[in-house]
């Protein structure tokens, strides 16, 4: 079946359990998180800074389930495991701070 386009949608959490297509970026988080100390985030309008934060605040947090394979056995829609669920310390969760 052909995925959906997540227009419009900035939160990870939407898009995995809504089936939408998605792009792993997940690599590239791991090697900002590895690689550095500050990141000044200077994209234009409409290119994804939000859900690319929404993604790496999920990480922090430990919210595993959202990077982890699902078969979509229960109903919903099935997802593909995304590179963080096996490249991540799952046991250290942070607390994150959201600020708008």
């Amino acid at each position: 079946p052909r995925r959906k386009l997540p227009i419009g949608i900035q939160t990870l959490r939407d898009i995995r359990e809504g089936g939408y297509y998605y792009v792993d970026k997940t690599p590239l988080i791991a090697r900002l998180v590895d690689s550095g100390k500050h990141y000044f985030l200077s994209r234009p309008r409409r290119f994804g800074k939000s859900l690319l934060l929404d993604t790496i605040a999920c990480a922090f947090e430990g919210r595993r389930e959202l990077f982890d394979a699902h078969d979509g056995a229960d109903g919903s829609a099935p997802r593909e495991k995304l590179f963080l669920a096996d490249h991540w310390d799952w046991a250290r969760p942070h607390p994150v701070i959201r600020l708008s």
